[in-house]
């Protein structure tokens, strides 16, 4: 104990006697950076500043003065962040170079601590801000723009890879392959960001464990979400909007496991939320609405449990690929059920069965979609809720709300 309050105090006191620099020109900035010591802070006034590669490799905090801009002339990156304790704020990033052999970033943050990126604008970077082992780290209110290419040849908005214990807030993500890419990442946190126009997916999770993203908007992108091989994540209140196209999905699930889906909204999706190979879900109290499919389970997922949502105006309340599934569905509020309830307990004493035949067949036939609201398909879709034959037998909600769920405000910012 003794020694940590000794090398706090020499951190305090350290911290005492920084000193300020202030950087008017390129060399300025070159300067202070490589004269200064540990805690200094640097002044970068306004202007426009042709920089290539600077590193940082001792605590600094860096600020720009009316939003400098540091622009790499498509040559490569421009901070490469090598030390604990560093801040960058107050400053424009732009024209990062594009190159298939290294990832070139406006911040690049390598096997560092406890380092602040907020308030600055990335346009036209390759990669905005990435970050290789790193741990406790905030990237906040930070504006992101890329003019996206082909998806091999344009960059994450914020990647971050091996990483510990991020917060990732209030960030403005927009034109990049993904918005948002975790990847051996843990113990981390995304919060009130909005990512939209991105190539592939407005947030990717890979081999990522035991993080929480939440209060995010995902509009427009190939893709709103994708998580993958990741257990315990819990993905709560958030909006996914408009993610249409051939294969585009609210959330795309493959793998997953022990995790919780809560208080999100699903609208005008392809398909809200797609599940492969997913197990023991918790799915509760979220919103499908005008989704072309709400909830998409695939037959290899298991004991996952889905209750107490509404599924309003969607073409498809859910579809699957298999004759038995071993899922639990119960009290959730369908706009299409047409039973009755006797005893006014609020639960309807039919059961309902959400996958339609018609469904069904577009899964194994999908040129049978121009018979979509037909009246054969309305005829066909009728017989197989009375004699159900090839829709699965299991896949029922015994226990169908009369009336729409009562969910938690969705508050979310525009």
């Amino acid at each position: 104990m003794r020694i940590i309050l000794i090398f706090y105090f020499l951190i305090l006191s350290s911290q005492a006697f920084s000193k300020n620099w202030s950087a008017k020109s390129v060399q300025d900035l070159q300067k202070s950076i490589f004269e200064s010591k540990a805690y200094d802070t640097i002044l970068v006034v306004s202007g426009n500043y042709k920089v290539l590669n600077l590193e940082i490799n001792k605590p600094l905090v860096i600020k720009g003065q009316n939003k400098p801009v540091l622009d790499a002339q498509f040559k490569g990156e421009i901070f490469i962040v090598k030390s604990d304790y560093v801040s960058i704020t107050g400053f424009r990033f732009t024209n990062v170079g594009e190159t298939s052999m290294i990832d070139w970033a406006g911040v690049k943050i390598l096997e560092a601590k406890n380092v602040k990126v907020f308030n600055n604008e990335f346009i036209n970077c390759y990669f905005g801000i990435y970050l290789s082992a790193s741990k406790k780290c905030l990237i906040e209110n930070n504006r992101i723009i890329g003019t996206p290419k082909e998806e091999q040849t344009t960059g994450n908005g914020i990647h971050a890879w091996k990483c510990d214990s991020i917060n990732v807030f209030n960030n403005y993500i927009e034109g990049h392959r993904d918005g948002i890419y975790f990847e051996f990442v843990t113990n981390s946190l995304i919060k009130n960001n909005l990512s939209t126009k991105n190539i592939r997916y407005g947030l990717h999770f890979m081999f990522s464990h035991y993080n929480t993203y939440t209060h995010n908007i995902f509009r427009k992108n190939g893709a709103g979400v994708a998580v993958m091989y990741t257990k315990h994540v819990t993905m709560k209140e958030n909006y996914f909007d408009n993610n249409w196209g051939g294969s585009a999905f609210g959330i795309l699930l493959k793998d997953i496991s022990d995790s919780e889906i809560k208080h999100n909204l699903f609208n005008s999706n392809t398909v809200g939320v797609y599940m492969e190979g997913c197990s023991r879900l918790k799915m509760k109290e979220n919103l499908f609405q005008k989704n072309g499919v709400g909830l998409r389970i695939q037959a290899n997922c298991d004991e996952n449990t889905i209750n107490q949502n509404n599924f309003l105006a969607n073409t498809f309340d859910i579809a699957t690929n298999g004759s038995v599934t071993f899922n639990y569905l119960y009290n959730n509020y369908w706009d299409k059920y047409e039973g009755y309830d006797l005893n006014h307990d609020g639960k309807g004493d039919v059961l309902y069965r959400p996958v339609s035949l018609f469904s069904t067949l577009i899964e194994n036939m999908p040129q049978v979609m121009i018979l979509l609201r037909s009246f054969t398909a309305t005829l066909l879709d009728k017989i197989e809720k009375i004699i159900p034959s090839l829709t699965p037998e299991n896949l029922k909600d015994d226990s169908p709300s009369m009336k729409p769920i009562a969910i938690k405000a969705f508050n979310f910012k525009v």
